[in-house]
């Protein structure tokens, strides 16, 4: 089977650099044969760094990273010299990566932004060499700091895609055609489950040169916060957006049950995603005359907005981007 390129999870080890050690030294020269302490201090540890990057949409890059290690500061040196930092190590993570430490689970790092850039392991501090420890009754100390240690754990990045809405529906639900008809995304479409295995985001140009982001998402089934299907590699994603929209297409055999197991799903993944804005979009629905129309919308929660749709033909799709924005706007 042919490995994915898109890689939304990855497990590595992570060492900042320890700090460089403090020295003891006292000034000798030609014309001064019993001079004062001038131990120099050490150089900090490498940081390890996460930084955003809006080009990346996948943490495949890092796929091969086993272990990240950064470098470690230098010793100080003599004449109150400060040793050489360690030089520190810049990951480039997708805008909605998440840093969590393994053993203890606990969110470390959020990245969010294009550029933001957070220290997610700190090196050691530098030792202080003897010339800091110099008093009027101690004017020769002996002492000197060694380094501190850096940081070391199995840490786990996480990609949460970044997107404003997010489609919800079955495999085969249609949502990767939708996705490439309203936007220029090109997903894979076909007549079987989990066509879409991983998110395709597609940008969906709006009036007055105004857009949002939309993102086809792997088909939800019964069971799916279990880790059924493609489970937990699904809802994960579903956390980031703002509105859901759920799309039940026309021909299903009954389409209030099956909008309740996708909110069923959601419930149990996280009872959070709940409170998020939801949309019902019915899809296929050339198909359908007006009869069979109203009789499909006595099916629907009455306080969820919902209109029908065609990807084929077109119809109701401006009304849905119309739809969408409002309810995104209204949601700020």
């Amino acid at each position: 089977m042919q490995k994915s390129n898109f890689v939304d999870q990855i497990r590595i080890f992570c060492r900042s650099g320890h700090g460089g050690a403090g020295i003891k030294h006292f000034l000798r020269s030609k014309l001064t044969a019993f001079g004062g302490p001038d131990g120099g201090d050490g150089g900090r540890g490498g940081h390890i760094i996460l930084k955003g990057n809006k080009n990346l949409w996948t943490l495949l890059h890092l796929r091969y990273y086993k272990n990240v290690l950064a470098e470690n500061g230098d010793k100080g040196g003599d004449t109150n010299k400060t040793g050489r930092n360690g030089k520190d190590i810049v990951l480039e993570v997708p805008l909605g990566t998440i840093a969590t430490d393994e053993e203890t689970g606990n969110k470390e790092v959020e990245i969010l932004e294009d550029g933001q850039e957070v220290i997610w392991l700190s090196g050691g501090r530098g030792g202080l060499g003897n010339s800091n420890f110099a008093t009027p009754t101690n004017q020769a100390p002996e002492h000197a700091q060694p380094g501190e240690a850096g940081s070391e754990g199995w840490k786990v990045l996480e990609l949460k895609v970044l997107a404003d809405v997010g489609l919800v529906g079955f495999p085969n639900a249609g949502k990767s055609t939708l996705l490439s008809v309203i936007t220029a995304a090109k997903p894979k479409i076909a007549d079987y489950a989990f066509t879409t295995i991983t998110p395709n985001l597609g940008i969906v140009p709006y009036r007055d040169d105004k857009s949002f982001c939309i993102a086809d998402l792997p088909g939800i089934i019964e069971g799916a916060a279990e880790g059924k299907g493609l489970g937990h590699r699904f809802l994960r994603h579903i956390e980031r957006n703002a509105v859901l929209l759920f799309l039940i297409p026309a021909d299903s055999a009954d389409h209030k049950n099956e909008f309740g197991i996708l909110i069923k799903e959601l419930e149990e993944f996280n009872p959070e995603l709940l409170n998020k804005q939801f949309v019902i979009a019915i899809s296929k629905s050339d198909m359908l005359d007006e009869e069979l129309k109203e009789a499909i919308k006595k099916e629907l929660p009455a306080d969820i907005p919902n209109l029908f749709i065609s990807s084929v033909t077109g119809k109701g799709l401006t009304e849905l981007k119309d739809l969408l924005w409002k309810v995104l706007n209204d949601s700020l």
